[in-house]
């Protein structure tokens, strides 16, 4: 069947290519060119895909636009003055979150330099990463209580890395400059349109950075475990909308699609894997040997499942994010195969987080790792919100996850608040 999702995107399934042909040929040919004329030409959708995506910019980009548009923040706003729970403990929880602190200062650096583990060398690292999200909270704060000390605040954060940072180097550069540029991203358009004083140019000069400095390092994506790849698509995606880019955020956007389906796994895959586009791999062994799994009975499994589940739930917000980001610019991947995935996704790791028991099948050998449990795992509320708040999709063991995390307040790499931004958030 041939399903129109928006105009900004379409959404291919084609389950039969030969029978298919002569009775879909005309009407492919037809929207092709309707594509064509609104949107130029059209993106390429990863090879072997069951689902076939293709990335269009929206044709005007929506601002506040990245995670969270003016109507979510609204509805935010509103329930903190009416001390609604769960956002008004969250809120709290954030205002005494030491990154929001009126005392803390920015440190910028000219080279970040993060070497695996950030560590030898880490330069920078843990200042960027939180500096950026220390933005994000005071924005946030900004917007909610409407006072300008935590706008000054936020803005000093991005001017003083604007005005400092040149590169990104050592061997987690890629993924140091994801995590830092999607709080940037989120910070960034919260400031700038909401009339919290930040001159045009102080925005051209966090525009050069995240244009030079940022962009190049991330937009052509990562061979290393997925949760690099995607979280430098969602700061590509973001940094896109901050930049009014359309072009990058085509490219952001078709690497998602090539790295999404090779992340979760679902049955409908078949019996093994779906292999990113750009990763070589030409065998199932190969890609059983990157996934440290050999069988996949059940959906939800993702490729870093028996790394621990610290990383897989940092990929899986990545996947959250760029469906919420996508949603406000006006494509609801949420709908698609995209979602589906986050969807088992999130169910089968959060039964895990409350205690059931691992099947043999599962990373055999390894076992799982929880690291430090739930708390690594505070990455449910964008998710559940969109699948079972706006979708009415049952999802027991999500939802009894994410209430047991509130308020969430996620972590220090680009994870945060999202207890206050997306519970039962449904304002679009």
């Amino acid at each position: 069947m041939l399903k129109l999702t928006s105009l900004s995107y379409y959404h291919f399934t084609q389950t039969n290519p030969a029978k298919m042909h002569l009775k879909l040929g005309f009407l492919s040919f037809a929207l092709s060119s309707l594509l064509l004329i609104v949107y130029g030409s059209p993106v390429e959708s990863p090879s072997g895909t069951s689902h076939h995506l293709h990335a269009r910019a929206p044709a005007t980009f929506q601002h506040p636009g990245v995670l969270v548009n003016k109507a979510q923040l609204d509805f935010v706003k509103s329930k903190v003055a009416s001390r609604a729970q769960p956002w008004y403990d969250a809120y709290t929880a954030m205002l005494a979150d030491r990154l929001a602190s009126s005392t803390r200062s920015p440190t910028p650096f000219q080279t970040v330099a993060c070497g695996s583990g950030s560590e030898n060398p880490s330069t920078g690292c843990h200042e960027e990463r939180e500096d950026a999200l220390a933005a994000y909270a005071n924005a946030l704060a900004w917007y909610i209580s409407g006072s300008q000390s935590y706008a000054t605040k936020a803005i000093s954060y991005m001017n003083a890395w604007a005005r400092t940072l040149k590169d990104h180097t050592a061997s987690n550069a890629p993924l140091q400059t994801g995590w830092s540029g999607a709080s940037w991203a989120r910070a960034a358009e919260i400031i700038r349109y909401s009339n919290a004083g930040w001159s045009s140019s102080d925005i051209a000069a966090f525009e050069n950075m995240l244009r030079n400095v940022y962009l190049p390092k991330i937009i052509g994506g990562s061979n290393a475990n997925g949760n690099w790849e995607l979280v430098m698509m969602e700061a590509a995606q973001g940094i896109s909308v901050f930049l009014n880019d359309p072009s990058s955020y085509d490219k952001a956007m078709n690497k998602f699609f090539g790295r999404a389906p090779a992340y979760v796994y679902l049955t409908s895959d078949g019996s093994c894997p779906k292999a990113a586009p750009s990763s070589g791999f030409t065998s199932c062994s190969q890609v059983q040997g990157y996934w440290q799994q050999n069988t996949f009975p059940e959906n939800g499994i993702a490729q870093e499942t028996c790394r621990d589940f610290e990383h897989t739930g940092m990929g899986i917000a990545s996947m959250s994010h760029i469906a919420e980001t996508s949603k406000i610019q006006g494509s609801d991947l949420w709908t698609t195969d995209v979602g589906t995935r986050i969807r088992y996704a999130l169910g089968f790791h959060s039964q895990f987080e409350l205690g059931a028991p691992a099947p043999s099948w599962l990373c055999p050998g390894r076992g799982i790792d929880l690291k430090d449990g739930k708390a690594d795992f505070e990455i449910t509320e964008v998710g559940y919100n969109a699948l079972n708040g706006r979708l009415g999709i049952s999802m027991t063991n999500t939802g009894t996850l994410t209430q047991q995390n509130r308020p969430a307040r996620g972590n220090t790499l680009f994870v945060g608040w999202e207890t206050l931004t997306h519970a039962s958030n449904s304002a679009f």
